[in-house]
């Protein structure tokens, strides 16, 4: 259904025919690329539904004017167009000298409609959908001017009303950017934590005596401080509702119908390709080809926890195979470890949890932020919902 003021149309006929393919190969040589110049945009740049041009290849200024009618401006619809269909990016004011590259469609949409509005609209997986039905190609998908001119599209009854609502929507994407930008940075503090206090280059602050720890890590086996085993469970035997907590491989949260263990342990999957580990503490299924490490001595659990994720390289370099990496017992066992004393493990220990907590407070927080958006786009997007203008309500 179409609400009042609103109407269907089409990328062709909101970009007036305006829609353009970027240059051929006959145009543009990839021996023309240079580390310096004008960035050449193609569909790996396109990310997140921006332009991302400081991957991008570039080219001299010279060649950039000789095909200046791909010059990219702003307000410019930027669309894949091979491969991965569906990507897009909206090019922003202000937006340094780029081109529309080989591998990408350009669309600039007429001055009566918000290009922020429509690339709202784009994101949407009825559109996404409608792209990837429609592209050309068995083995590798294609879109071109043609195709991409039919692609429907439904807008406001005005100019003013889209403005309004990618008003609304870019309020969220702000919030969300910047709910990014904290998990981000907290994660990078988290590391750099790491990288001082798992290597005895920060001490920190004893309560006891009121100055830094002190003393020499005791260096040590991880087979000789705790006990490593794996299960015997199949991921037949697991499944979506059951009462205990499965651990294989696998990163989605599988349940099991009976437990093995009923422990502290740090699980290690035996098989993979990064081998992150997790922390647990209950009862627990385990898969026979993943590893949980418990009963420590000397050792406190969470601490080994966040030892064993920031020395992982060790199972990487250590791990066999060629299509699927694999660990066996003798490699855990022989993991060397750096060892402070047990109460420096647990204040070394519970930086790290304070830290993973307040990460996992942001990306709940950019969850919502994200789910909000998703539901005002349902509703400003379809016009279920609709906006003042001008201190009227348009309805």
């Amino acid at each position: 259904m179409v609400p009042n003021g609103w109407k269907l149309t089409s990328l062709g006929e909101i970009c007036s025919g305006n829609l353009q393919t970027g240059p051929f190969g006959s145009q543009l040589h990839a021996h023309e690329y240079t580390d310096e110049g004008v960035p050449v945009l193609m569909p790996k740049d396109l990310i997140g539904y921006r332009a991302n041009n400081a991957s991008a290849a570039k080219i001299p200024e010279h060649r950039a004017d000789d095909l200046k009618k791909h010059t990219l401006r702003s307000g410019d619809l930027l669309f894949s167009r091979r491969g991965d269909v569906a990507r897009f990016a909206l090019i922003e004011s202000d937006y340094p000298r780029s081109l529309c590259g080989t591998g990408c469609l350009k669309a600039t949409p007429n001055k009566a409609h918000s290009p922020l509005f429509l690339s709202y609209f784009l994101q949407k997986n009825a559109v996404k959908k409608w792209l990837e039905q429609n592209a050309v190609g068995q083995t590798m998908p294609n879109m071109n001017t043609a195709i991409l001119t039919e692609l429907p599209l439904m807008v406001a009854s005005s100019r003013e009303e889209e403005d309004k609502i990618a008003k609304i929507l870019s309020t969220w994407d702000k919030a969300i950017a910047a709910t990014e930008k904290l998990i981000e940075t907290s994660k990078h503090q988290k590391k750099a934590l790491m990288q001082q206090l798992l290597t005895g280059k920060k001490r920190l602050l004893n309560p006891e005596t009121g100055k830094a720890f002190e003393g020499e890590w005791e260096e040590v086996k991880l087979g000789g401080i705790s006990e490593i085993t794996t299960g015997n469970s199949n991921r037949e035997d697991s499944s979506l509702d059951a009462q205990y907590t499965f651990f294989d491989r696998s990163e989605d949260i599988r349940t099991s119908s009976r437990y093995l263990f009923d422990s502290e342990a740090v699980i290690v999957a035996g098989e993979g390709q990064d081998f992150v580990p997790k922390h647990f503490e209950g009862k627990f299924d385990l898969h026979q080809r993943t590893y949980a490490i418990m009963n420590f001595e000397k050792s406190f659990g969470k601490f080994l926890y966040y030892y064993i994720g920031y020395y992982r390289h060790y199972f990487l370099a250590q791990a066999v195979g060629s299509t699927v990496k694999s660990l066996r017992l003798p490699m855990f066992q022989k993991m060397p470890i750096s060892l402070p004393i047990i109460e420096e493990q647990q204040k070394i220990a519970s930086v790290f949890t304070v830290a993973d907590k307040e990460i996992a407070a942001l990306e709940t927080k950019l969850a919502h932020f994200n789910q909000e958006k998703k539901a005002l786009m349902q509703q400003l997007l379809t016009g279920k919902c609709r906006v003042k203008v001008d201190d009227m309500e348009v309805a």
